[in-house]
């Protein structure tokens, strides 16, 4: 028999072809899967537009100069000129107020006398009361006008008596004395303030109140002030007819 000499062996495959085709095929499945990768993320992606794309940059408009009204002008000029010369009056008071230290003039009652108390009937009352006031002008550099002055006597709250004195100045550091007679005729009392009253001329000591009302006006040369003063003397008297002044407290201020 014949025999069939045997078929050549392949050509051997090496490592090399080997890299090759696996190279090729994974950029070959690479290549076919991106396209699929990258149009599923612009399907995510949302859908809009920017605006930089579509709308040009918005253009600055430069501000039209407008002149300013005079009528502006001159009115902030008298009103910077006004406040200057209200900034100047002011400083210059404040400084001879201080300079000057002005002090309220004072009101005291160095003595009185009680001459009667007596009841027509059990409600109505007379009296007759004096006192000598003492007006003092305390400033140095200031004289003072005394425009009015007003006096009411009162009794447990119930006026009894007013006087006035007429106006008058006095110069710096005067002292005045003024004499005030109060009649109280057929005055209307409740009857606990009559009794009040009654039971005090017994005991021998009577209280009364005085209030004073000024109206002064303060002359330093330049500048005029007016101002009100208030005056509250609270004073105790013995019995009539030689009633005398036992003890007072007199306060005056604004």
């Amino acid at each position: 028999m014949l025999t069939l000499p045997p078929p050549p062996p392949p050509p051997p495959l090496t490592r090399i072809s080997k890299q090759v085709s696996c190279d090729q095929i994974v950029l070959s499945k690479d290549s076919k899967q991106q396209p699929i990768k990258q149009h599923s993320q612009e399907s995510n992606a949302p859908n809009y537009i920017t605006p930089n794309s579509t709308r040009p940059p918005p253009r600055l408009r430069q501000p039209s100069f407008q002149r300013t009204n005079p009528f502006t002008w001159f009115a902030a000029v008298l009103c910077l000129i006004f406040s200057l010369v209200l900034i100047f009056f002011g400083v210059a008071t404040l400084i001879i107020f201080l300079g000057i230290k002005p002090r309220n003039p004072t009101f005291d009652i160095p003595n009185a006398n009680l001459n009667a108390v007596y009841f027509d009937s059990p409600r109505y009352f007379n009296g007759d009361f004096t006192l000598l006031a003492n007006i003092t002008n305390p400033n140095r550099r200031i004289d003072v006008r005394f425009e009015s002055l007003d006096f009411d006597l009162f009794f447990s709250g119930r006026i009894i008596s007013t006087q006035s004195i007429q106006p008058f100045t006095q110069r710096r550091r005067e002292t005045r004395l003024e004499s005030l007679h109060f009649i109280s005729s057929l005055v209307f009392l409740p009857s606990d303030i009559g009794v009040s009253l009654e039971k005090q001329v017994q005991s021998n000591r009577v209280s009364y109140n005085i209030r004073g009302t000024f109206k002064v006006r303060v002359s330093t040369g330049v500048f005029h002030l007016s101002y009100s003063l208030h005056s509250r003397c609270q004073i105790e008297m013995t019995a009539p007819p030689t009633g005398v002044l036992v003890a007072r407290n007199c306060i005056t201020k604004r």
